[in-house]
């Protein structure tokens, strides 16, 4: 009888064991996405930081001394080599952006569309792309959130761009979108996933104002 009972407890002994060994494992995985995601995010924010610092030191040269080479701030081992900056203050996003090919992705950071036209160009339509859902990349997860005459910001050569959203509709996902805009206006076109559906998102601003930073 105590021979069973010490073979119970032994056994009761191992599964604890195991089941904390697991438990530990679970919270490590876990503990290393979370910093791995806060690593990334602050690389992020440091090139925006850097972008900003850069256009500033441009602007301030004198007209003659426009192409004098500038010492650059090293804030990271990764450079995402930021264009321009998206700020969408309702839904709280603020993102570089980058013609690279790797992280002008939509699976890494916001993406700049095929076709878009940038900022500065008259009646163009700068148009960008961005997943929902809940991963970590998942920049216009609240795209939804936006109505009409909410902002967006473009920084871009030292001109802070304001659109304000004029029409909002979905689209069916078949890898091909259809903008609705007015031709005669210079626009912003923001898309994205609907959460949960084959429907897409298409958000269009049109530009109010333009003012150097």
């Amino acid at each position: 009888m105590k021979k069973q009972r010490k073979n119970k407890n032994n056994g009761k002994s191992r599964f604890i064991v195991i089941g904390s060994l697991f438990i530990l494992f679970g919270v490590s995985i876990i503990g290393y996405h979370i910093y791995s995601n806060y690593k990334l995010d602050k690389i992020a924010d440091d090139n925006i930081e850097q972008f900003f610092e850069e256009e500033k030191i441009i602007d301030d040269q004198p007209q003659e001394e426009q192409f004098v080479e500038v010492e650059k701030k090293e804030v990271s081992k990764t450079n995402y080599d930021y264009i321009a900056v998206i700020e969408i203050p309702k839904i709280n996003v603020k993102r570089g952006l980058s013609q690279d090919k790797y992280y002008n992705n939509v699976n890494r950071n916001i993406e700049i569309l095929k076709g878009s036209t940038m900022p500065d160009v008259s009646q163009g339509n700068f148009m960008v792309a961005g997943h929902s859902g809940t991963a970590r990349t998942s920049y216009f997860r609240n795209l939804d959130k936006l109505v009409i005459g909410d902002l967006t910001y473009i920084y871009y050569n030292g001109i802070k761009y304001t659109y304000k959203v004029n029409n909002i509709y979905d689209i069916e996902k078949t890898g091909k979108a259809t903008i609705r805009r007015d031709l005669n206006k210079t626009t912003l076109t923001m898309i994205t996933c609907r959460h949960n559906t084959n429907k897409q998102i298409v958000v269009i601003s049109e530009l109010v104002n333009k003012e150097t930073y």
